[in-house]
Parts: structure tokens; sequence; C-alpha cells
């Protein structure tokens, strides 16, 4: 068979099943992407030495919320919970994603010195009053946020989360509106 008829049939059979379970798709897809981005994430700092700051922890949050909610929605559905639950679990994925594309958005401005980023982002250290001065100066370990540690095509891990938190917030936006169309369950 030929590669590309394969990759036809598949698609248009991932493509017939997800809009026939709308909510299981978005569920799912925010559960894989979340996790490869959040792999990725631990990746870049545990295998490659790039150290979070503040600010790319933060970024972090989001996903450790989507992830498990999004696990219990594609539970709940296999499970026929009631269907408003799990498109209001969409709309909180959705809220979290578009937070967090303000949030990485806002991050990418300082690595781009449009703005200036929070204190806690490589501002003054808190020194203390004297006596250990230089011991604390040398214990002193900031890792920056408006230096970005990485790029590939312009982009830093925080340009880079702008457009993945975006596209979670709409493929979840998208399992709820396509989810409200749903006919009834019988239980319901």
């Amino acid at each position: 068979m030929d590669a590309r008829l394969q990759q036809r049939r598949v698609a248009e059979a991932w493509t017939g099943w997800a809009q026939a379970n709308p909510i299981m798709a978005a569920a799912a897809v925010v559960a894989i992407a979340g996790a490869a981005t959040i792999l990725g994430a631990l990746f870049f700092q545990h295998g490659l030495g790039l150290r979070p700051c503040p600010l790319c922890l933060e970024q972090r949050y989001p996903y450790y919320f989507a992830i498990p909610l999004a696990v219990f929605i594609l539970l709940g559905e296999s499970v026929g919970s009631r269907r408003r639950i799990l498109l209001a679990a969409l709309v909180v994925i959705a809220a979290l994603m578009l937070w967090n594309t303000g949030l990485a958005g806002y991050h990418a401005g300082v690595e781009w010195k449009w703005w200036p980023g929070p204190n806690t982002c490589g501002g003054e250290p808190d020194l203390g009053t004297g006596g250990n001065l230089l011991k604390q100066l040398q214990s002193v370990n900031v890792v920056r946020c408006d230096e970005a540690a990485w790029r590939f095509l312009g982009l830093s891990l925080a340009g880079y989360n702008v457009l993945i938190s975006l596209a979670l917030a709409a493929v979840a936006a998208w399992g709820f509106l396509a989810g409200r169309k749903l006919p009834p369950r019988q239980q319901e």
C-alpha cells in the first residue's frame, strides 16, 4: 500500500472519530501535547542543562493542572459522566491555556527587552545586613528572565510556549463548542 494513501486513511479515520467524539478528541490532544511540552521543558532543563527562570517555572503550572484534568475528562467521557461537567472542564483548560499564552507572551516580551520583567527575575538580591556579605554574594544564583537561554528560528522557549498554549486553548474551545452540539445521552 502506498504510504501516502495509508497516511490519508489514518487522517480521515482520526478526523471522523474526532468529529464524532470532540470532547474525547480535545482532551486527548491536550493531554498528549501538554505532556510532550512538559517533557520537553524537563529535557531542556535536566538533559541540556538550561536552567529555568522564575517565569519559566510559572508557565509550567497551567500544564500541571490541564494535563490531569484532560485525563479526567477522558476517563469521565469513557464512563458516561455528565457532559456538562466535562464541558466545564474543557472551559477551565481553555482558560488556563489562554492565561498561559499571556504569561508566555509577557515573558517573551521581557526577553526581547520590550518591557521590564518582575524583580524576582534577576533584580537586586536581598543580601541582608553586614557580617556575611561576601558569602551571601557568592551564593546568589539568579537565572535572569530577560535573557533567552535558547532560540530556534528566532523564538525562545517562551515564544514557543505562546504558540503551544494558544493552540491548546483553541483545541479545548473547539472541544467545548463541538461537544455542546452533540445529542444528549440516554441517561442525561
